[in-house]
């Protein structure tokens, strides 16, 4: 499988941390069909009493209306999803990429299933974005 890389809108919510608002939030999302590839859920570093979610794709008009019913807004960090064959080392090579080209990184998110990865990359600037996009594809 080649590299793909697409420029994604991450749709985001800050919430108190606390049980249940994870759930409370991804309701609306269900109920309107919303097929979601990516989903994190964290507290905020240095502040106890605050979490975010964030989440990926959100496509349609039914869905964007749940989206924001249920209090999450687009984020302004432009993000890469990227997905490939998993190989050893390949992340490394991509951050030692970046770095060369004085890109950085505002956040990253990875996994592996399978013999397969995907990542969402997420940028300082859309010029960022876009010059990390040409990086990453050419990462072997």
């Amino acid at each position: 499988m080649p590299v793909t890389v697409k420029t994604v809108t991450i749709w985001r919510k800050e919430v108190p941390n606390q049980p249940g608002l994870l759930a409370e939030t991804l309701g609306p999302l269900v109920q309107a069909g919303a097929n979601l590839g990516v989903l994190m859920g964290y507290r905020l570093p240095g502040e106890e009493c605050k979490a975010a979610i964030e989440l990926y794709p959100i496509t349609g008009a039914k869905a964007a209306k749940a989206a924001a019913a249920a209090g999450l807004v687009k984020s302004h960090i432009p993000a890469l999803h990227v997905m490939g064959d998993d190989k050893p080392g390949l992340m490394h090579r991509m951050a030692q990429s970046l770095a060369a080209a004085g890109i950085n990184i505002s956040f990253l998110m990875a996994q592996v299933v399978g013999r397969k990865y995907t990542a969402i990359w997420g940028f300082e600037s859309p010029e960022a974005a876009r010059k990390a996009a040409g990086l990453i594809k050419k990462t072997k």
